[in-house]
């Protein structure tokens, strides 16, 4: 039995067929997801954990959890946290992933930045794309906006339009960033365990025409 490290082969197809709303986590359990965690000593249920209908991360070990399905023009939406009383930590949302830990404990994939301040921020796992009228430093794209995260224990809602090569990212209804010539324009979506308790909910997938 595989616990920690991904199969090499994913599910190749969508189950949308509609252009509406399809929940990716069902606020009870993780059908539909997978785990890869650094440490193969540490049992997934340590890190990661459902509770009334919250998905919590405890941030360490660092770590994904990944979605079965792959998918491709889409638009991701979800909630997310610090928890509350808690200093808030980084993590962030991995699109289009790919082949398991091509970077520590990532995999190959954009990854959309949901570090505390960094919201919308673009990092580069392996991938590549372009942001008009800026420049990556190393490997990451700054967002073009101000932060506009609410207070940590707060709920923050980030949305993620993936269309052909093109992605745009929306911070609490604020257009933070924009890229084009996505070298990948189809993957898993995983979350990252990466440093501080982080809670997610409402996480959505509405398959674009």
């Amino acid at each position: 039995m595989v616990r920690n490290i991904l199969y090499g082969v994913l599910v190749l197809t969508s189950p949308l067929h509609a252009a509406e709303p399809q929940p990716l986590f069902n606020g009870r359990d993780f059908e539909g997801w997978t785990f890869d965690i650094l440490d193969p000593a540490v049992e997934p249920a340590a890190v990661w954990s459902v509770s009334e209908g919250v998905l919590v991360c405890k941030g360490r070990p660092p770590g994904v959890i990944r979605s079965v399905g792959e998918f491709s023009n889409y638009e991701l939406s979800l909630e997310w946290r610090w928890a509350p009383g808690a200093k808030p930590g980084n993590s962030g949302v991995l699109i289009h992933a790919s082949k398991p830990r091509e970077m520590f404990a990532w995999p190959r994939s954009v990854e959309v930045q949901l570090g505390h301040g960094n919201a919308g921020d673009f990092w580069m796992i392996g991938e590549t794309l372009a942001v008009e009228k800026s420049e990556a430093i190393g490997r990451r794209w700054l967002k073009k906006g101000e932060p506009c995260e609410k207070e940590p224990g707060e709920w923050n809602h980030v949305r993620i339009r993936c269309q052909g090569a093109k992605v745009s990212v929306w911070v609490n209804g604020t257009l933070m960033n924009e890229g084009t010539d996505l070298s990948a324009t189809r993957g898993a979506i995983c979350l990252q365990s990466e440093g501080g308790e982080v809670h997610f909910r409402k996480i959505e997938l509405t398959a674009l025409k």
